[in-house]
């Protein structure tokens, strides 16, 4: 009996100092069927996450000094990250309050600007299917006015979030990135 709750000991303490696994890194492909955003790539600009967006619009800084239109993302304790340099840590947050309507967007992490209040980071999940939600909630896309693309919202029965008009319900697919290069995305 001793010697089985030494080993377990051991066993356990092993476990504990072992390195733990990196998250999944991830990209996002919309579906929406008959639609203008059905298989459009989640891109990453000026602090929000965007469907469609025009290639000559892409000013992400990557560590390959490739263009990468799909931005790379991860989950860590239910919170959702641009996957980027170690210095640089770009994270979400959601608004659901009547004055957000479901904002999503993302800023330049330190330990002095950590947001609160209505502002939240955790709720972040990919669910069976492998479709990215916030906390049980899918997201929608709404049209720009100026050009193409879509920006990305939650989804909470909101006709207009932020006053657009034309938006839609997507499913966020999450496609595992093989080899993700680290990007820097604009902010404003």
């Amino acid at each position: 009996m001793k010697l089985s709750a030494a080993v377990l000991s051991l066993f356990a303490a092993a476990s504990w100092a072992a390195p733990t696994s990196s998250p999944r890194r991830f990209s996002v492909m919309a579906l929406r069927s008959a639609s203008p955003i059905h298989f459009a790539t989640v891109s990453a600009t000026k602090n929000q996450l965007v469907l469609n967006l025009p290639g000559d619009k892409v000013d992400s800084q990557c560590a390959d000094g490739e263009t990468h239109t799909a931005a790379t993302l991860y989950i860590k304790d239910g919170e959702l990250f641009l996957y980027g340099p170690d210095d640089q840590v770009q994270q979400f947050f959601v608004d659901r309050s009547g004055m957000g309507q479901g904002v999503v967007q993302y800023f330049n992490r330190t330990e002095n600007n950590v947001p609160g209040g209505r502002l939240e980071l955790k709720g972040w999940a990919v669910d069976e299917n492998d479709n990215l939600n916030f906390d049980g909630n899918s997201l929608l896309a709404c049209p720009s006015q100026t050009d193409s693309s879509w920006t990305v919202w939650l989804a909470l029965g909101i006709d207009r979030p932020g006053g657009n008009e034309g938006c839609l319900g997507f499913t966020a697919r999450t496609l595992t990135s093989q080899d993700p290069v680290p990007c820097t995305y604009s902010s404003h």
